[in-house]
Formats: structure tokens, C-alpha cells, sequence
């Protein structure tokens, strides 16, 4: 199993980082790529009226670059019912090239293990103990395994002994034997009259009719087999039911298909076994051994709209990345290899990834180009952003001009609907895009929401900071800044708490004057010049 290309964004994904996820993995797939969108986070409001309006189904949801059991290859489980024969285990075993069947019940759940190991165990124990198994092993099993068919089914009970003719039958305990015979029909009433609750008769004897008269008196069972003797008492010890030997599932090691492959290779261990059982609720749906963790592939990405660790999926040194597609600074990723890395400075990343289609001469079917046109209208504040560059607006012009769009009235209708914080709860306005940034020794947030109207800031001052205040302190944070931005590109409001925030009074003063609205290209590098 091949696993796809996963194509995300950062953490907390704004709509620049989702329509690229999807736009990218879609351009990959027409170069004949496996690639799959993929997001890190919940969407906010703008992004779902974004696709909603499109009609795109949001990405896949990823926490981690590890791989669990669902994610690689795994064997399929060789399922066997739990009163089947130790001889169908065997030969289900020789067939498959394997070391472990996995016993269901009659409903199919998972009720444990049988190993190559425990049914040659069998063959090598002590009589005593097998005598046990037998006694309980059905009569259909007894006649399965010596391929032979009931002639009359008795009720006597088993003792679980196995017995042969021979001198002396008749000084022998036969009550309840397993009777082994040949044509001899003497030898079946003496046995009969010992009391042998099973006969089976070897080479496909049908005795005659009083033999039968007398079985049926007294609960005798009749089988006959076409083997002879010898294999007759090899095969009647694989009669015994798989269930009887099992290692129940309660005593068994078995893992779930969402465990992660590094936790199930720690528990793996700590034990022996050649494989484990992979179960779900009831159900057992693979067997997973050591092989199968050592041929895994790492998950692969491609980074759009990020490229540093602390924005990127967690774990991400269990994962490799093929590719980063980004607008913003160079950031600490590394990799063990060459990959290709495209870094442009323009106000988006569905910019870059819009090139990307002109360059390999693929057009964008009209749901991507719109979901291309709306990112670009939201990571540029529909082309009034500092951040903006002629290239971006170009291609919004040329993607305009292609598909018959109309970039106001779309920027309209997207920020009446989303730029509001209007009933939002504190925590989401402050955590719904928000960014961690590293000033020398000194580690901020700095985040961001973009309105309409300045007035609903000023109806929540006072309760937010109070909230931003609280949240701080849980953190080791020296400052939290809050950007309240007008969405039309028109300035913002801002709110600083932490250690540094009365350090940077004047300068929250100069950022509302001066009309900041970029955190990349105003917010941070103001923050960073009024710290040295």
C-alpha cells in the first residue's frame, strides 16, 4: 500500500494555507501524483464560507506526521472458527506460508490465537492431557479430519482415549475409547461391549447390519474412513476443536489501527511473537508483525504557506518533506535531502501555486480557480495589503479575465459574511490565527482578526484584555499582542499584555497611527525594532 502525498498548511490554517492545500495537491494529481489535501487544524469562518460557497469538501484532518497501523501495510488476518479442527489450522497455516491464525466465534468476533508452534505441541504431549481435549472434540471433527462419514451417531460420552486392538482389548478399560479398527467385525462387538463410545473403521469398511442393529442400542457412534490405521490415530489428535488450545483474546497481545507504528514496536518488544492481531471493536481486521513496521514508509508532505517547525504538523521528524511552496521568511526546517523549495515574495501563497499552473501548461478547473481567487483576495485584503505585489495582482487579473470572476464584488460578499467578531467567544478571537514569534531571547504572540467596524472592539476592551491577561500567565510568554485589523486594509486596533507590554506603549501608539495591517511586514519588524 502507497501512501499519498499529504499536501497542508500551517497550524491554525487561515484560507490562504487551506485553498493552496487543496489547489497544489489537485495540480499534482494532474502531473500523476498521489497527493491528498490535508489540513492541521480546524477551519475558521471565512475559510468554510470559502469552500462552502465553491463547493469544496474541506481537507483531511492530520495531527501528526507518525504512522499509525491503518496508515501502512499490513497482513491480512487468517481468520479460522473457533470449533474447526487443528488439522484445518495446520493446513491453513502450510497454505498461507504463515505462523498464526486468528480463532472468531460464530459471529465472526475475535476470540484468539493459535500458533504453528502450540498445534505441533499437540502432536508431542503427554496422552493425559490430550485425553482431555478429546473427550469434549465433536463428533464432526473426528470425522472431518479422517475424511470419512458418519454411518451412525451415537451418544455415548468420550473418555478420550484412543485405543487399537490387540492382544489384550479385552482386559482393557474401554469405556468411552475412541476405537481404531480394521475390518474386523468381532473386534467391534467387543469393543462395543467394553463400552467404546466411538469406532472408527479404517480402508471404508461398512460393517453389517447386526453391527449396526447393536451400535444403535448402545449409543455407539459408527465413522468410516478410507485411511488406514496408522493414519487414522495421526489424524484423530488434530480433531481437537482450535478453541480448546487458543490463547483467549483476553490474554493476548493485540493493537488497534489507530496505535502508532513506534508504540506498537515498543510493546512488540517486550514479547516473542512472530505476529499480533489488529482488532477493532469486535473485530479483528489484519495481523501486524515486526516485518511490517520495518517496511513502512514515512508519511511524505509538501509544505504550503509555511515553512518552520513550530507552524508545521507535529511530529514532523517522524515524516519527510518532499516540497515547500511559501511566501514568508526562510524558517528552521531541515531535511535530509535535497527537495524543492519555492520561496517568492508576493501576498500569497495560492499566487505561487497559480503559476505553478500556467508553468506545467495545466489549466485550473473553475472550482480551484475561484478557491485560488478568494485566498488571494484574503491573505492581500482584496489587494490593499502592504504585502501585495504587482505579481499578485497580474494574476488575480489574468484569472479574472479566464474564468469571467470579478474580484470586488467577490472581496464584498466574503468580508460582509466573515469579517466580524460579532458572538465570538474570546477564545477563538484570540486563538484563531495567532503566531509564535522569537524576539532575541524573548517569545511573543502576536494575533490577528480582521472586522468591519472598530466598534466591536470597543463594546469587548476591557473583558478581552482581562482575558488576554489570564491566558498569558499560564504561558511563558513576555508578550501577547491582539491586531484588531480592518479588513479593507484601512489600519488596526491593537491590545498588548505581558512583561513587555507597557516597554512597547509608545509603539502600539505607532502602529494604530501609522495604519499597520501586516503582521509579516509591519506587526513583527515594528515589534522587533522597538525591543532592540
Amino acid at each position: 500500500m502507497s501512501q499519498p502525498i499529504y499536501v497542508i498548511g500551517h497550524k491554525r490554517p487561515d484560507s490562504d494555507s487551506i485553498c493552496a492545500a487543496i489547489s497544489l495537491a489537485n495540480l499534482k494529481r494532474e502531473l500523476g501524483e498521489n497527493a491528498v489535501a490535508a489540513r492541521l487544524g480546524h477551519l475558521n469562518p471565512e475559510t468554510q464560507f470559502i469552500l462552502n460557497k465553491v463547493g469544496v469538501k474541506p481537507p483531511i484532518l492530520l495531527t501528526t506526521a507518525k504512522n499509525s497501523l491503518e496508515e501502512i501495510e499490513i497482513d491480512e488476518a487468517i481468520l479460522i472458527n473457533r470449533m474447526e479442527t487443528l488439522r484445518y489450522g495446520w493446513d491453513l497455516l502450510l497454505d498461507n506460508d504463515a505462523k498464526t491464525i486468528y480463532v472468531v466465534d460464530d459471529e465472526g468476533n475475535f476470540s484468539g490465537i493459535v500458533t504453528l508452534a502450540e498445534i505441533s505441541k499437540i502432536q508431542m504431549q503427554d496422552l493425559n492431557k490430550t485425553k482431555e481435549l478429546l473427550k469434549d472434540t465433536p463428533t464432526m471433527n473426528l470425522r472431518d479430519v479422517v475424511h470419512g462419514k458418519i454411518l451412525y451417531e451415537g451418544n455415548r460420552k468420550k473418555s478420550g482415549e484412543v485405543r487399537i486392538s490387540d492382544k489384550k482389548m479385552m482386559d482393557r478399560d474401554l469405556t468411552g475409547a475412541i476405537m481404531v479398527l480394521n475390518d474386523h467385525e468381532d473386534n467391534m462387538i467387543k469393543a462395543m461391549a467394553k463400552g467404546a463410545a466411538v469406532i472408527i473403521i479404517a480402508e471404508d469398511f461398512v460393517p453389517n447390519d447386526y453391527i449396526f442393529e447393536m451400535a444403535k442400542s448402545m449409543g455407539v457412534t459408527l465413522i468410516s474412513t478410507p485411511y488406514n490405521l496408522m493414519k487414522i490415530i495421526q489424524m484423530i489428535y488434530r480433531s481437537i476443536p482450535v478453541e480448546f488450545i487458543m490463547t483467549p483474546k483476553e490474554d493476548a497481545i493485540m493493537f488497534h489501527p489507530s496505535e502508532y507504528t513506534e508504540d506498537v514496536e515498543r510493546e512488540m518488544l517486550k514479547t516473542r511473537h512472530s505476529s499480533y492481531p489488529v482488532v477493532e471493536g469486535k473485530r479483528i481486521v489484519g495481523s501486524v508483525a515486526r516485518y511490517n513496521l520495518l517496511k513502512a514508509e514515512k508519511k511524505k508532505f509538501i509544505l504550503v504557506d509555511h515553512n518552520e517547525s513550530k507552524q508545521s504538523i507535529d511530529d514532523r521528524d517522524k515524516g519527510e518533506v518532499l516540497e515547500i511552496v511559501d511566501h514568508h521568511r526562510i524558517g528552521d526546517i531541515e531535511t535530509d535531502k535535497p527537495i524543492v523549495y519555492r520561496n517568492m515574495i508576493v501576498g500569497s501563497s495560492c499566487t505561487i501555486v497559480a503559476m505553478m499552473y500556467n508553468e506545467y501548461g495545466i489549466t485550473m478547473p473553475d472550482k480551484i480557480a475561484r478557491l485560488i481567487l478568494y485566498a488571494m483576495i484574503s491573505d492581500t485584503m482584496n489587494f490593499h495589503s502592504p504585502t501585495c505585489t504587482q505579481t499578485d495582482k497580474l494574476v488575480a487579473a489574468k484569472i479574472e479575465m479566464d474564468y469571467g470572476l470579478d474580484t470586488d464584488k467577490m472581496a464584498e460578499e466574503l468580508f460582509k459574511a466573515t469579517a466580524t467578531i460579532e458572538g465570538k467567544e474570546f477564545k477563538n478571537i484570540l486563538y484563531n490565527d495567532c503566531k509564535e514569534f522569537t524576539f532575541q531571547d524573548l517569545k511573543a504572540n502576536i494575533s490577528q482578526v480582521f472586522l468591519f467596524d472598530y466598534k466591536e472592539v470597543d463594546k469587548i476592551e476591557p473583558e478581552f484584555t482581562a482575558y488576554m491577561e489570564s491566558e498569558i500567565a499560564n504561558t511563558k510568554l513576555d508578550l501577547w499582542i491582539m491586531a484588531f485589523t480592518n479588513v479593507e486594509g484601512k489600519g488596526s486596533r491593537f491590545i498588548a499584555v505581558g512583561p513587555l507590554a507597557e516597554r512597547l506603549k509608545d509603539a502600539i501608539v505607532q502602529f494604530e497611527e501609522k495604519g499597520f495591517v501586516s503582521r509579516k511586514k509591519q506587526i513583527v519588524p515594528g515589534v522587533a525594532a522597538a525591543l532592540r
